[in-house]
């Protein structure tokens, strides 16, 4: 095994553009939980946004417009699980199960037509001074818009929590519904904000994959990325910053074990294309016997106004 062929600057290069998509949609689905509705969904809505924006970069010839519909469609996909979750009160978990299975065959019969095809992608972006500066330039500030806009996100979102009278409310609702209910506080209408939100950012983190990691659409691209965002979110006990360690952790464990296949490691590739997977469920498992959760006290739990 030759570890010298293993560029390290490239490495953490990789690490920040592997971990993107999951950072996305983790950071959406936090946001999702805080205001107590668990949506299983993640994967459906990731792999909706990953088609309809990449068909639509594809036909406007640009990506940008690709990332806004992406955001649009696992949008309005998330609001029917919050119409059966909030209005109808179905099961949550049933229902975002059902929502990945709506996502997994709406994207197979949109893509269709698209298999193949290549995306016009993001370019990245030099800032003068800052990126020409030796290890640390070429590692972090030579990437596209997008891997700065999802870090932006998850510091948008800690702020939202902790500091605005809007993300008091939210974690209000996610803590207790009824007495949220009882202050005045609409309920339902602050979980579908949420929903809305969070399918918006699976559907930009579907859009990276299609559009900038792998610029081109294959059926069920997605891979899991949906379930590792859910597990993120408890891997970081819903604390934003701990998303963006865990999304960074994954995304590195995933292009190390690509290097390592590329530097002729005498372990058999299945085993290593397992390790991220692996290493995800093993941490879920430490911090469930650790007993460290921290999940908001109406996670899951149906809210009805009748009283």
């Amino acid at each position: 095994m030759d570890l010298s062929s293993i560029n390290p600057i490239l490495l953490v290069a990789s690490l920040m553009v592997s971990a993107t998509p999951i950072l996305f949609a983790a950071i959406g689905e936090l946001v999702v939980e805080k205001a107590g509705v668990l949506n299983l969904g993640v994967e459906g809505m990731m792999i909706t946004g990953a088609v309809v924006g990449f068909a639509v970069a594809v036909n406007t010839d640009s990506p940008l417009p690709g990332f806004a519909a992406a955001a649009l469609a696992a949008g309005v996909l998330s609001l029917s699980f919050g119409i059966l979750t909030q209005y109808l009160l179905s099961n949550q978990v049933a229902t975002g199960l059902g929502l990945t299975l709506v996502g997994l065959g709406l994207s197979s019969l949109i893509g269709k037509p698209y298999e193949g095809m290549k995306s016009p992608t993001l370019p990245d972006l030099h800032i003068p001074g800052i990126s020409e500066i030796p290890v640390v330039g070429p590692m972090l500030f030579q990437h596209d818009i997008m891997v700065y806009v999802s870090i932006a996100l998850v510091a948008g979102v800690w702020g939202f929590l902790k500091y605005s009278r809007l993300g008091l409310v939210l974690r209000a609702v996610g803590e207790s519904h009824d007495a949220a209910h009882a202050l005045g506080y609409k309920v339902v209408r602050v979980r579908m904000a949420a929903i809305f939100f969070g399918g918006a950012c699976a559907g930009l983190g579907g859009a990276y994959l299609s559009l900038v990691r792998v610029p081109q659409w294959t059926e069920g691209m997605t891979a899991g990325a949906g379930w590792i965002a859910l597990a993120i979110v408890v891997f970081a006990s819903w604390r934003p910053w701990r998303v963006l360690i865990g999304a960074y952790l994954f995304g590195g464990v995933t292009v190390l074990q690509l290097n390592l296949q590329a530097a002729g490691a005498k372990v058999p590739v299945e085993i290593l294309s397992m390790s991220p997977y692996l290493i995800t469920i093993l941490v879920l498992v430490v911090i469930s016997a650790r007993g460290a959760h921290g999940a908001p006290a109406s996670l899951g739990r149906s809210f009805h106004a009748s009283h």
